[in-house]
């Protein structure tokens, strides 16, 4: 099993209306909306790092309001 952290920007004002949607994409374990340089932080479990890559780029990356996403896969469970 893989794990990774999603960073996300989003649109002024979009982070309330994408916590639900990015909540329930498929591998996602945890979302929240965070201060600093990031706006959410997403927590997603794969088999594969492939599996992380494709919620990050598939996934949130194509959801409106979405305008920039940072992958870090953890190396240790």
């Amino acid at each position: 099993m893989v794990h990774g952290f999603i960073m996300v920007d989003t649109a002024v004002g979009a982070s309330e209306e994408l916590l639900g949607p990015i909540s329930e994409a498929t591998g996602v374990t945890a979302a929240n909306i965070i201060a600093g340089d990031w706006d959410m932080i997403v927590e997603a479990d794969g088999e594969e790092v492939y599996d992380i890559l494709q919620v990050a780029s598939s996934m949130i990356s194509g959801m409106e309001g979405v305008e920039d996403t940072k992958t870090y896969v953890a190396l240790d469970d």
